[in-house]
């Protein structure tokens, strides 16, 4: 039969038996089609096969189960009767309404170590591929450092301006500040604008490890260096930040006992692990975090002094967020689209009441503690708008407890005049908050003499 003589149905015969190892199967799972080649490692007629059901023929086939499932399945490794490893992929057909109409399989490798090979190749690139994604990461970080510390006020801008000037020396720095502050971001924002931000940036927090278990985890262990240690030793935070960055977290709680290899450490630019005889030559920046009065631990013997001035070649001292107020709107908004992002709430702003509470307060816990409010509100809040009564259970913070007991949505049944009594106390409460305090200006407020709304403060004992 010449070309121009074939049909549709000729040219489709052809491709699908030119393939390699092919099966076609209507949606009962009987044989329709049986290639030459497969039909031969089966040791079957192909024309004999057409007509059975799949299952009598191959074993250990899944094509009846794709029939029903009507699930592709590409890539799966299936053993021949004769013992040979191919690649199959079972692919189901369907007519124009998504019925399964059958299914047809054929092997797209039938060399299992061009299989391997091509699964070594995946695996390198896969390899790549993560590396470039860090490497980008980093970049996208090294972007957005500086940005990522949230204010404008003079003294946080003032910290913005220096960090660029020391980021790409190897100059010791340390944070630092109240508990809260947000030393970590500063640090972190070193890191990123530095030349080492390719390389692993280590953090670890010297109060929260055991004493005993500090020095292995700082430094490394050698195999058998005591009860319990791994096979072939391990790596301490220095060498993991080899060529990077090691923050060490609230510094002040280190033991004396490290603090002089730490020292060594620092000088010499080399470590020995525990248990271990050789030295280990290291290139590591150090940022340093405390909350401490280092000063004060040094005059007491217990900060070696010599550390401190090494760690301390510049220090960056963070201010606490009572002297910073300038910056709590800015910080309230970042955490606001932080917690939409991460919890799914939908809050689109904060009232300027709030405001006036939050630069009442004086805010012991700093920025970490204003997170934790704004999340509570954020989560608990049934509108789009954070306002004075999604923060209830702050009021007691910023006055005495026993100024605002069940102000807001109280649910106990009381007398009539205890009801007058208590809305009376939050209506001045109020007053105070929106008058930051000024108590002339919340008596205009509350169209009250002054000497009335003294008289009221003391009755329910509201201090300011």
């Amino acid at each position: 039969m010449s070309d121009n003589l074939l049909n549709v149905n000729d040219y489709l015969k052809l491709a699908v038996e030119s393939l390699y190892f092919t099966i076609i199967i209507d949606h009962k799972g009987i044989i329709r089609f049986l290639s030459d080649n497969y039909a031969e490692i089966l040791n079957i007629d192909s024309k004999k096969a057409e007509g059975m059901p799949v299952e009598k023929v191959i074993s250990n086939t899944r094509l009846n189960i794709v029939a029903k499932t009507g699930i592709a399945e590409i890539g799966h490794i299936f053993r021949m009767k004769n013992g040979q490893t191919v690649i199959c992929n079972r692919i189901p057909f369907k007519d124009k309404d998504g019925n399964v109409k059958g299914v047809i399989s054929t092997a797209s490798f039938y060399d299992i170590k061009k299989v391997e090979v091509l699964s070594q190749q995946i695996l390198q690139l896969k390899k790549e591929n993560k590396l470039y994604i860090e490497q980008l990461n980093n970049l996208r970080n090294n972007t957005f450092s500086i940005q990522n510390i949230i204010g404008q006020s003079n003294k946080i801008l003032e910290i913005k301006s220096i960090l660029p000037k020391i980021s790409d020396s190897n100059l010791s720095v340390l944070m630092t500040g109240e508990t809260g502050t947000g030393k970590e971001v500063f640090a972190n924002a070193i890191h990123q604008l530095s030349d080492r931000r390719m390389f692993n940036y280590i953090k670890i927090n010297c109060a929260a490890i055991p004493k005993d278990l500090l020095e292995s985890e700082l430094f490394g262990y050698e195999e058998g260096a005591f009860s319990g240690a791994a096979k072939g030793g391990k790596k301490g935070k220095f060498e993991l930040a080899n060529h990077g960055t090691i923050l060490l977290d609230e510094i002040g709680e280190m033991p004396l006992f490290l603090q002089s290899k730490l020292l060594r450490v620092i000088q010499e630019q080399e470590l020995e692990r525990v248990g271990g005889l050789k030295t280990i030559p290291i290139d590591v920046r150090i940022i340093c975090n405390t909350n401490k009065d280092i000063e004060k631990l040094v005059a007491e013997g217990k900060f070696r002094e010599d550390l401190y001035y090494r760690i301390n070649v510049v220090e960056l001292n963070i201010p606490p967020l009572r002297e910073r107020l300038d910056d709590i709107p800015l910080l309230c908004h970042y955490f606001i689209q932080k917690f939409n992002r991460e919890s799914g709430c939908y809050i689109t702003g904060i009232s300027g009441e709030v405001f006036k509470l939050f630069e009442q307060y004086s805010w012991k816990g700093n920025v970490r503690e204003l997170e934790h409010v704004i999340e509570r509100a954020c989560v608990m809040s049934y509108s789009s708008t954070l306002t004075i009564n999604d923060f209830d259970f702050f009021l007691p913070r910023v006055f005495k407890k026993d100024d605002i007991n069940n102000i807001i949505d109280s649910k106990e049944i009381t007398s009539l005049e205890d009801q007058k009594n208590q809305l009376e106390k939050e209506a001045i409460i109020k007053a105070l908050i929106h008058t930051k305090g000024n108590k002339t200006s919340a008596a205009k407020l509350l169209k009250i003499d002054r000497s009335i709304l003294y008289d009221k403060l003391k009755r329910y004992n509201i201090s300011l």
